[in-house]
């Protein structure tokens, strides 16, 4: 280990961050400046990585879980030799900036999740851990290990008060996730002052509780920190957290160990007198030390890659079936084979179907994976062709997430972030509110995890209000990237779970159904295409006086109400997604719902945003929270019922003006 380069490298990501953030007069430069000496470890010594093939499917993995702490992260992708510019760290927190406020998945290869919201980056590395685990139990044979690689994580104080944090790292050691090693930066400050305030709990004693290993050290001895990251490999059986103690703002005369360290730039007179106190001798500095070190580096790891690239394809040659299935993992070619049918008629809940189709896909596409909030049975997911993933069963492919909705989604996207698998994860509707965060980061990296929300109106039940979702439709429809689709029968959840599985550019929401719901007929004769649209004609009318758009399980009521006014011409539209209908050209929109004349709307919640297509007096909707009761005694107190609607269609109105 060549103490003296890391130290250049330490002082090299000290004197980028000061600048940086005194550039932009915005940002974190506590933890960079206190962390210099970890990050000089990881990127200098410990990862196993290739800035030429940031792609690298056996690199070891890198995850920020402080987020705010972007320009540790920056400066050494920077001098390790990924695609990102000094010009790019001069511009930092700019618009159009690579070197974005929080790394941004996606903005600079080497990034490997989107970070900031606290305690999600660990969670998200539990999922990487994960994916790792179960494709080396998969591809690896007992001569060639193709899937070996390590994750790391950084967290501080921060992360480990958030509860998803807890929630992760609850699962991490029940897994016996022995590849996830995370480093603790524990400098007892946060943004308020010390974690005296509010933060006095025994985190070491937390984690053994969790079934980790727990080691300490200090941030700044290097020989200590390789020592104890040697322990931590050598334990394959629990994942280990590494507590570091250091200082926030190292090297700061009047600031280190302060909160005012913690989140704003050091100031002019500051910034000046840090880089003279450690000695950087200009603006944007890099020792060249440092320079040649890393340069030497480059050489060593891309010789590291290339031997395993010859080992995968000695691999390869030795196992073509393996080979042929690893092909299919990691492009992504998802297959529909053997799918279940449905007759008209049949009353099925639209979660049954959904079994029945994931069931079938699942068969034949080994990389789905997923699980459910300890709602297996309720959320109807269960794969019967896999057993479940544990720490003594790797093969396993359905995960027991156990009431962890958050870690579960943020686990997902771990998940998919380290490639080769996809995955879904499971709970009732009402409480997405739990996960929402994490399905949030989901669109914003653009990551295809299909997230089963079931129990999905008022048709609850007897469960009350607490149960009933009446406003998660429309709070999910706003998140940028989400595609919502509610399917309205058996036949359109097969078709559903297709879609979520070809959407690749962002997260997809299944909403399905407790109750039974009758398969209608469909009298566009190409539905199976025209609903990738978002929406297509149900009943179709020439010359329709009125048009019905509906969603989900309120489709049959639609389609019931319809019947009881024959005097009226109506058309029955299904929207399975309002958003991917929306993204249509106008032609494809007029020709499924006409312009010019009255349209209703109906779906059990909210009205929010179906103003777009119809006036307020011609949206039936729930606009108030559920009671407990039998779902038809429900629907009939909330004068939600064909019946209702039928008096609608009945009453005078007129075309919708938007």
């Amino acid at each position: 280990m060549d103490i003296q380069a890391l130290e250049k490298i330490a002082l090299s990501i000290r004197a980028l961050t000061i600048d940086a953030i005194q550039k932009a007069n915005s940002g974190h430069p506590g933890l960079p400046l206190g962390a210099s000496e970890l990050g000089a470890f990881l990127y200098g010594e410990l990862l196993n990585h290739d800035p030429d093939d940031p792609q690298w499917i056996n690199r070891d993995r890198f995850i920020l879980s402080a987020g705010h702490g972007s320009m540790l992260l920056y400066s050494l992708l920077y001098l390790s030799g990924y695609p990102l510019s000094l010009d790019d760290i001069k511009h930092f927190r700019q618009v159009g900036s690579p070197a974005a406020g929080h790394p941004e998945y996606g903005l600079v290869p080497g990034i490997e999740a989107t970070t900031g919201p606290l305690g999600q980056g660990v969670a998200m590395a539990v999922g990487i851990a994960i994916a790792e685990t179960m494709l080396a139990a998969r591809f690896n044979t007992e001569k060639h290990q193709i899937i070996d690689h390590y994750t790391y994580a950084l967290v501080g104080d921060g992360c480990l008060q958030e509860g998803v944090s807890s929630e992760a790292s609850s699962l991490a050691g029940h897994l016996a996730l022995g590849k996830l090693i995370v480093f603790y930066d524990s400098n007892n400050i946060t943004i308020d002052g010390s974690t005296d305030l509010s933060f006095t709990e025994k985190v070491a004693a937390r984690y053994l509780s969790y079934g980790w290993q727990v080691l300490h050290g200090s941030m700044y001895n290097f020989e200590k920190i390789a020592q104890l990251t040697t322990r931590a490999k050598a334990e394959t059986g629990k994942p280990t957290l590494i507590i570091l103690k250091s200082i926030i703002g190292k090297g700061s005369p009047h600031k280190q160990k302060t909160a005012d360290a913690h989140g704003a730039p050091l100031g002019t007179e500051e910034a000046s007198a840090t880089k003279l106190a450690l000695g950087i001798p200009d603006d944007f500095y890099v020792d060249p030390v440092a320079k040649d070190f890393f340069a030497g580096k480059r050489l060593v790891w891309k010789a590291n890659r290339e031997a395993w690239q010859k080992k995968f394809e000695q691999w390869g040659a030795e196992n073509p079936e393996k080979h042929q299935e690893w092909n299919s993992f990691f492009n992504d070619s998802i297959v529909a084979r053997s799918m279940p049918v449905f007759k008209v008629g049949d009353s099925v809940a639209t979660r049954a179907a959904g079994n029945k189709a994931l069931g079938a896909l699942a068969a034949v596409n080994e990389q789905i994976v997923g699980g459910s909030a300890d709602l297996r049975g309720p959320n109807a997911v269960g794969i019967a062709c896999t057993a479940a993933f544990s720490a003594t069963n790797r093969q396993g492919r359905y995960l027991h997430f156990g009431i962890r909705e958050f870690a579960m989604a943020a686990i997902s996207n771990g998940i998919v972030l380290h490639g080769g698998l996809r995955a879904f994860c499971a709970t009732f509707m009402v409480f997405s509110d739990y996960l929402r965060p994490a399905l949030r980061l989901s669109a914003l990296m653009k990551q295809p995890v299909i997230y089963v929300l079931t129990h999905d109106s008022i048709f609850v039940g007897e469960d009350g209000p607490t149960h009933q979702p009446v406003e998660h439709l429309a709070a999910l429809r706003v998140i940028p990237g989400l595609r919502v689709l509610r399917p309205a029968d058996a036949e359109e959840t097969i078709v559903a779970w297709e879609m979520a599985l070809e959407w690749h550019d962002g997260p997809t929401v299944l909403a399905l159904s407790r109750q039974g719901v009758p398969v209608f007929v469909k009298e566009d004769p190409d539905w199976h295409s025209t609903i990738r649209t978002g929406a297509y004609v149900v009943k179709k009318i020439k010359d329709p006086e009125l048009v019905i758009i509906a969603t989900g399980s309120e489709v049959n009521l639609a389609l019931e109400a319809a019947a009881l006014v024959p005097e009226k011409k109506v058309q029955v539209v299904s929207m399975i997604s309002r958003e991917l209908f929306e993204a249509q050209a106008k032609p494809i929109q007029e020709a499924i719902v006409p312009p010019g004349i009255r349209i209703l709307c109906c779906e059990a919640g909210v009205r929010s945003g179906w103003e777009h297509y119809a006036d307020r007096e011609d949206i039936l909707s729930i606009d108030r929270f559920g009671e407990s009761g039998p779902a038809k005694k429900v629907a009939e107190h909330l004068g939600f019922t064909a019946a209702a609607l039928a008096a609608m269609l009945r009453k005078p109105g007129k075309a919708h003006c938007c």
